[in-house]
């Protein structure tokens, strides 16, 4: 809990980032898996990596589920690793190729209207 600058009172509700990435989790693990089919700590890996540590996705499998419920997402093999722990791959389907696709049109539209309102160049941070 934080403390609101602008009315300072206690702030119950959840950060920007927190909604940030409620909304684009779902299209970052899209796009991990439109690679190459992975298991959950490798993708949370790549997202530290390919972030220099600054994205983590803490709350991965509720995303994971969500997505193979709405057929985005399916499990492509179990497999038993060297210390004995199953991994579960996942890949894209058909289906969450599409999304991906109608999601990056979404992100970009919405990105450079944002961007156009809070006067931030369009290829990203000043």
């Amino acid at each position: 809990m934080g403390v609101s600058i602008a009315t300072g009172k206690r702030d119950y509700g959840h950060s920007f980032e927190d909604y940030f990435k409620r909304a684009v989790n779902p299209m970052l693990i899209l796009s991990l898996l439109q690679e190459r089919p992975k298991y959950a700590y490798e993708m949370t890996q790549e997202l530290k990596e390919r972030t220099n540590g600054e994205y983590n996705m803490p709350l991965l499998y509720p995303v994971l589920y969500r997505l193979q419920d709405q057929g985005f997402i399916e499990e492509s093999e179990r497999v038993i690793s060297k210390n004995n722990r199953v991994r579960n791959y996942y890949r894209v389907t058909p289906n969450g190729i599409a999304k991906l696709d109608e999601m990056r049109v979404e992100f970009v539209r919405l990105f450079q209207h944002v961007s156009h309102i809070v006067d931030l160049p369009l290829g990203g941070c000043p």
